[in-house]
């Protein structure tokens, strides 16, 4: 690995605050002119702090050209610490102000069942703790966690992100959402076969891929590809809305389970797929709040049996 140092560099600087940040604003945006602007300075200014940055730690940090903002390999290593370093003073003043210690919790309508006997334990067990919910993918979550803006995770996270560690606490059993008046609605178990006839809705592409292609695997493994309802939807009750209305069925795991009259939940039959639903959380210096999490969510999980599966994820 070469490391790129600057020229003429005696000795280093001191290291600002505040040029951290204008760092990791412009990591983010690749854009001095965006970046600049989210800082309110002027792109010549950012350009300044950035260099006196770079001579303070001694190696470049930025690729630019008059088309092209790119970190380099030490600018991306120096990324995560300064993150770190950022989040740490944040922390540190809301402790000495008296703030509540918090927890910023990343998921989709889909996942709050699952995750919230955890959630409820943690409460329970820490009163001080403030919870604030994030509605956001998986993607999304992995971005938010990286840049230390989320403390945990819920879903699936079947090709792993990088800093970013997954453990499946609970294999929810899935099943099928359809009308109370279906053909299949008074049916205790739904064959899986049954569904190569019916439209289905996926989750909005940009929010759930993995959950979609879960879903179209395990039609797959029964020989079939789901017909694909055209629509999409970013919210759980509009997905049970279009179920209503006779439109489309929905794959959705059973600890989803509280219903409208209206439409029936039920599991597939067979040997039931399971969807692995995990915590995710920064491998580097979670936060203690995350570390609860996951060790409540461990024990729950071991006493209620969470992770026992007949289906491999």
């Amino acid at each position: 690995m070469v490391v790129q140092s600057l020229p003429g560099v005696a000795h280093r600087g001191r290291i600002e605050l505040r040029q951290l940040g204008y760092f990791v604003t412009l990591a983010e945006e690749l854009h001095f002119g965006r970046a600049a602007a989210r800082e309110h300075i002027a792109p010549s200014a950012l350009t300044a702090h950035v260099q006196r940055l770079e001579r303070a730690v001694g190696v470049h940090l930025v690729e630019r050209t008059s088309r092209h903002v790119a970190l380099t390999a030490a600018g991306a290593r120096f990324l995560v610490e300064a993150r770190q370093i950022l989040e740490h003073v944040e922390r540190a003043a809301a402790l000495a102000q008296g703030a509540a210690p918090t927890l910023r919790l990343g998921l989709l309508d889909e996942g709050y069942d699952a995750i919230r006997p955890v959630l409820r334990a943690v409460q329970g067990r820490h009163p001080e703790v403030e919870i604030h919910q994030v509605q956001a993918g998986v993607p999304e979550q992995c971005r938010l966690l990286a840049g230390g803006r989320l403390d945990i995770g819920i879903g699936r996270l079947p090709g792993g992100a990088p800093g970013i560690t997954a453990e499946v606490f609970r294999m929810d059993p899935l099943g099928v959402v359809l009308p109370a008046i279906h053909r299949y609605a008074h049916l205790p178990r739904i064959p899986i076969t049954a569904l190569r006839t019916e439209t289905l809705l996926l989750a909005d592409e940009d929010l759930a891929p993995e959950f979609n292609a879960f879903v179209a695997e395990v039609c797959r493994s029964a020989g079939f590809f789901p017909e694909v309802f055209p629509g999409s939807v970013q919210n759980l009750r509009a997905a049970v809305d279009l179920v209503a209305q006779g439109r489309c069925l929905l794959c959705i795991p059973a600890s989803t389970a509280l219903w409208p009259p209206d439409v029936v939940w039920r599991p597939l039959e067979g040997r039931l797929p399971r969807y692995p639903w995990s915590i995710l959380w920064r491998t580097a210096d979670p936060s203690p709040q995350a570390l609860d999490v996951v060790a409540i969510a461990r024990r729950l999980a071991a006493a209620e049996g969470w992770r026992e599966s007949d289906l491999a994820s």
